[in-house]
This record gives structure tokens, C-alpha cells and sequence, in this order.
């Protein structure tokens, strides 16, 4: 899947750690703040995850734009330390 990861880190030290584990995980930086990589599976995902979680605080923001999971958008926020996903599903289309 293609993922997309967005960092809003809440000091110098986190930015750092951030951009190693991105880095170590394949992904490409794109913008000051965007990294992204084409080629992420579940598992692959699911460590990253738990990396950033390992490296992060309280005060950093990690958004990921994931395209498909289970064939939709999937938007994963980590904010406060805690993970939340929203899904997109394209409109019901009804005549």
C-alpha cells in the first residue's frame, strides 16, 4: 500500500528520532515535514507503528494517509499517544 506519513513533532529531539525511524523503514522524504513510501504491507505498517510510538511524547503529532486498506482511504492519527484511524469510503451512489 501506499502510506504517507506527516510529522509535527514537538521538539528537536523527537524530530530527529522521527526522521531516523522513517528513514530505516524505506520511506523518502517528499516536504520539510512529509515522508512516503509506495511500498508498505500490513506487518511492515504495524512495526512502524510501533516504533514511533517508541520514540515519540505526549506533544508529537504523526498523521499517515494509507491507499488501500481494504480497498479505502484510511487516515491514522497518533495524537496525546494515542491512535485513532479514520476511514474514507467513496460515496453511496444511489439513482
Amino acid at each position: 500500500m501506499f502510506v504517507s506519513v506527516v510529522v509535527d513533532p514537538g521538539g528537536n529531539e523527537s524530530a530527529r528520532n522521527l526522521q531516523e525511524i522513517l528513514a530505516s523503514h524505506g520511506f523518502e522524504r517528499v516536504q520539510r515535514a512529509c515522508w512516503e513510501s509506495p511500498v508498505v504491507s500490513e506487518t511492515e505498517l504495524q512495526k512502524l507503528k510501533q516504533d514511533i510510538d517508541s520514540v515519540t511524547d505526549y506533544y508529537d503529532v504523526v498523521r499517515m494517509y494509507q491507499f488501500p486498506v481494504d480497498d479505502v482511504f484510511a487516515i491514522t492519527t497518533m495524537y496525546k499517544k494515542k491512535w485513532r484511524r479514520i476511514v474514507v469510503r467513496p460515496p453511496n451512489k444511489t439513482q
